[in-house]
């Protein structure tokens, strides 16, 4: 499990929202440089952003591609102003959004349902150029068991509800921290 202290969280929620704010020509200004060298450590994440509670936009990885305080300030960008399921956000909005953060654990493989604790592992399946991921509060959203969850899983990745079953597929379980800066 990844914790941070509350001085690296709200470093990651400040240096996240600035780049958003750069994206949308809010503000020119360069953030100051991290203390943390834990923020500068390879990392995943997963980006929310919310406006009364209600999802506004999203996106992450749960496979670090970049040092944790890059990946946290591209995926807030990405969830703000590309989630095609969302119009992208504008200037006059954007004060008025929450945003979250999750910092994904570290993979591990997963063989049997069995071995997924709801409420505390995310999951994530790879098949081919298949792939898709879901954070620990989402089955518990949903109140689903470990089979239900994966079914789901691969669902979303454009699998069959089985495709969990099939040994072409892998399926990992992870933890998250998820932080808001709505305190």
């Amino acid at each position: 499990m990844v914790t941070l202290s509350p001085e690296e969280r709200s470093a990651l929620l400040s240096r996240a929202r600035a780049a958003a704010g750069r994206a949308l020509g809010l503000s020119q200004t360069r953030p100051l440089p991290l203390a943390s060298e834990r923020l500068r450590e390879p990392g995943a994440v997963h980006v929310a952003w919310k406006r009364e509670g209600r999802l506004r936009g999203t996106a992450g990885s749960v496979e670090p591609h970049a040092c944790l305080v890059e990946a946290a300030e591209a995926e807030a960008v990405v969830a703000l102003l590309k989630d095609p399921r969302f119009p992208p956000c504008s200037q006059r909005d954007f004060p008025r959004l929450t945003l979250e953060i999750s910092v994904i654990g570290p993979l591990e493989a997963v063989t049997a349902p069995s071995e997924i604790e709801i409420g505390r592992h995310g999951v994530a399946i790879r098949k081919g150029a298949r792939r898709s991921y879901l954070l620990p509060e989402a089955p518990l959203a949903w109140g689903w068991d470990a089979e239900r969850l994966l079914e789901q899983l691969c669902l979303k990745a454009g699998l069959p509800g089985t495709g969990w079953r099939e040994g072409a597929a892998a399926v990992y379980r992870f933890e998250a921290e998820t932080f808001d800066d709505r305190t």
